[in-house]
C-alpha cells in the first residue's frame, strides 16, 4: 500500500503540512481528521488548552490498539496544515472529537482498499 497516495487533493487543502506528515498520511500510516468544532469535547478542550482554539485537523495512527492508546501523540493542525501542537493519549481522548475531512482518496486508494 506504501507505494499508493491515499488522497488526491492533500497539497492543495493542506499547503503548509510538513513533508514528513504528508507522505505517512499519504502512505497509509497516520490517518487525518478534521476537528468537529461544534461538539462539547471541543469546547471543554479549548477552555483547557488555549492554542486548541486554532486547531483544524489532528494526525494520528489508526493502528494503535486501545491498550496503548496512552503511548500515541496527536499532532494538531491549523487551517492550512501547519503544526501546531501534540498532545499525548494519555492527556485526551479522540473519540467523539473527529468529523470527516474534506481530502478526496485517488483512485488508486479507494480500489485498493475495495479489493481487500
Amino acid at each position: 500500500m506504501n507505494d499508493i497516495s491515499k488522497y488526491s487533493n492533500i497539497e492543495k487543502e493542506l499547503p503548509k503540512l510538513p513533508e514528513l506528515l504528508l507522505n505517512t498520511i499519504q502512505s497509509d500510516v497516520l490517518e487525518v481528521k478534521s476537528i468537529d468544532k461544534s461538539c462539547d469535547k471541543y469546547l471543554d478542550a479549548c477552555s483547557k488548552i488555549p492554542e486548541f482554539k486554532d486547531a483544524h485537523y489532528v494526525v494520528y495512527s489508526k493502528y494503535i490498539d486501545k491498550k496503548n492508546h496512552k503511548f500515541e501523540r496527536f499532532i494538531f493542525l491549523g487551517k492550512e496544515g501547519e503544526e501546531l501542537f501534540d498532545i499525548s493519549g494519555a492527556e485526551m481522548e479522540l473519540h467523539g472529537l473527529l468529523s470527516c475531512t474534506n481530502l478526496s482518496y485517488t483512485p488508486e486508494y479507494k480500489s485498493s482498499v475495495l479489493n481487500k
